[in-house]
């Protein structure tokens, strides 16, 4: 008993170490975040982007798709293309060319290898050097970077409207014409495709060769190389997980573990009584199933697409399911039959373990399961339709589809998610109740249980934090506190648990061994919650995120 209190001291205060850390994170990703221009200009005075722009462009990009139709600084889907490498590439190859005819009066393939390499020194020089002014937020930019920058630009206004001499490169990037029908749109979505370029290739203030994405992506035309601090801590890691892993191995050779106990001649579930309420969860399961077969139908089409781009074996499926419907449906529904099968089985197994159901609790059970039912539906009804009819960003944000991956439903449909997750916390704890009061060996997971329910409720709040207007790095920060830590971190806590009270019913190992879920939750909490960064190695973020 004395031991388990000490692995619950550790847990908390692990867990309260390793959230601090990350907090403080947060605030070194918000103060050294890419700055966004309120203006970029030519050395002449020209204005290429205007106030607004970059942040507008960000809102359209997410509303015509989003990460679902290509990536930016490698969040998103990889059939259309990175588009901050996509940017980089071109902006770097424009600017080279235009030195090449106007310096030597040829194409830089035509020009000798003196010349080419001339080029190429003075390439990187001028991509590299940071000429934003904190004091006016102006980005200023050489007359012929400008040129290039508005060449490219022109590109991207195209690519994203009518133009139909780009039909067969939208054909193989499985994108439609037209994405985004309004002229501002597409002028501001090349604003931010420019900005999300200039942070990967420009050095951040009082550093050399090293941008503010950590010289991410890869570009060797203006020298977007992995740096050495990418390299030490790869190896340091490498070292310090082999390290831990003989600490484990040792630390548990020191211990004695008992045998496990001779499993009962019975079943002692089939004795079980069923209730009420766990008889209303079936149908949360025929959910899971639909839900399941439902992300592999998805699947199949959205693989599809990168064969045929708009047509599934020679029908025009694009037109009403597009890529950026399918894949969005593929991945969300992923989460949602996770999450409805994890809701589900926390609710059946609650009266179980505590041998008694509160009153209403399968009243309660039948309300959030047609409430559950109402979001998913809802949510991806309104997101395919904003998608089709091209709603608008207001619309993307609130209503329809956010264009983030695993998280792409608007958010109005994320704050009733979270109101019924609540709900089933409620739902939870009042069947648990009584378990929780009683004193028994398995209290503590039972206890591990309720808690995992809790985070799983409240975190997903974090859902919530970001807005229409906050910077990329920041939206992507917390989108990892929702996808990392409520899905691959809380879920397996509630998981485990779970499955070692079911295994201790069942008769199959000892509830003190069982016990030894806190320890391991320690183990995994410890890398998991930290871990959430390695998600955010090259989103705008300090060099310490790859250390840490």
């Amino acid at each position: 008993m004395q031991n388990t209190r000490r692995l619950w001291t550790w847990l908390a205060l692990i867990c309260l170490l390793s959230f601090a850390a990350l907090g403080w994170v947060g605030r070194e990703i918000f103060v050294h975040a890419p700055p966004i221009p309120k203006q970029v200009v030519s050395s002449q005075g020209d204005a290429l982007f205007s106030e607004g722009q970059v942040q507008r462009g960000q809102e359209a990009w997410l509303a015509g798709g989003g990460q679902q139709l290509g990536s930016v600084w490698g969040h998103g889907s990889y059939l259309a293309p990175d588009w901050s490498a996509d940017w980089l590439h071109r902006e770097a190859i424009a600017l080279r060319e235009i030195w090449a005819q106007r310096d030597f009066g040829a194409a830089f393939a035509h020009l000798q290898p003196s010349q080419q390499a001339q080029l190429d020194a003075r390439l990187k020089t001028e991509m590299r050097r940071n000429t934003y002014d904190a004091t006016s937020g102006v980005i200023s930019l050489s007359a012929d970077r400008a040129a290039a920058v508005a060449k490219v630009a022109q590109h991207y206004i195209d690519l994203f409207g009518t133009d139909s001499e780009l039909n067969a490169l939208r054909e193989q990037y499985a994108m439609p014409a037209n994405v985004l029908r309004d002229a501002a749109d597409r002028q501001a979505l090349a604003a931010f495709f420019f900005w999300s370029a200039w942070s990967a290739a420009t050095d951040r203030p009082g550093e050399n060769q090293l941008s503010y994405t950590s010289n991410w992506p890869h570009e060797p035309l203006v020298g977007n190389t992995p740096t050495a601090g990418t390299g030490i801590w790869s190896i340091a890691s490498v070292i310090l997980m082999l390290g831990a892993i003989a600490a484990m191995i040792f630390f548990h050779s020191t211990g004695h573990e008992a045998g496990d106990p001779t499993p009962p001649r019975a079943d002692p579930l089939f004795n079980m009584k069923v209730t009420p309420s766990m008889l209303a969860t079936r149908k949360y399961f025929y959910v899971v199933i639909a839900l399941i077969l439902a992300q592999v139908g998805m699947g199949v089409i959205t693989a599809h697409y990168a064969v045929e781009g708009t047509s599934f074996f020679g029908i025009p499926l694009g037109e009403i399911l597009p890529f950026t419907v399918s894949r969005t449906i593929h991945t969300q529904f992923a989460v949602l039959w996770i999450a409805t099968a994890w809701l589900a089985t926390g609710l059946y197994i609650a009266p179980a373990i505590s041998g008694s159901e509160p009153k209403f609790q399968s009243l309660g059970v039948n309300v959030l399961f047609y409430a559950l039912l109402l979001i998913v539906a809802g949510s991806t009804v309104t997101g395919w339709l904003g998608t089709l009819q091209n709603l608008g960003n207001d619309y993307s944000f609130w209503i329809g589809n956010q264009g983030l991956e695993y998280t792409s439903m608007g958010r109005v449909w994320q704050i009733l998610l979270f109101v019924g997750l609540l709900i089933w916390v409620g739902l939870l704890g009042r069947a648990l109740l009584p378990a929780l009061r009683t004193p028994s060996e398995s209290r503590g997971l039972i206890a591990m249980v309720f808690l995992a329910a809790m985070c799983i409720g409240g975190f997903y709040a974090t859902s919530l934090v970001w807005g229409q207007q906050t910077h990329y790095a920041m939206i992507e920060y917390w989108r990892w506190w929702l996808v990392h830590l409520w899905v691959e971190g809380f879920f397996e806590v509630f998981a485990t648990a779970v499955i070692a009270l079911l295994f201790t019913r069942l008769g199959l190992i000892r509830a003190a061994t069982a016990s030894a879920i806190i320890l391991e939750t320690i183990v995994f909490m410890f890398g998991g919650i930290l871990g959430t960064l390695h998600h955010l190695y090259f989103t705008g973020t300090p060099t310490s995120v790859i250390a840490i």
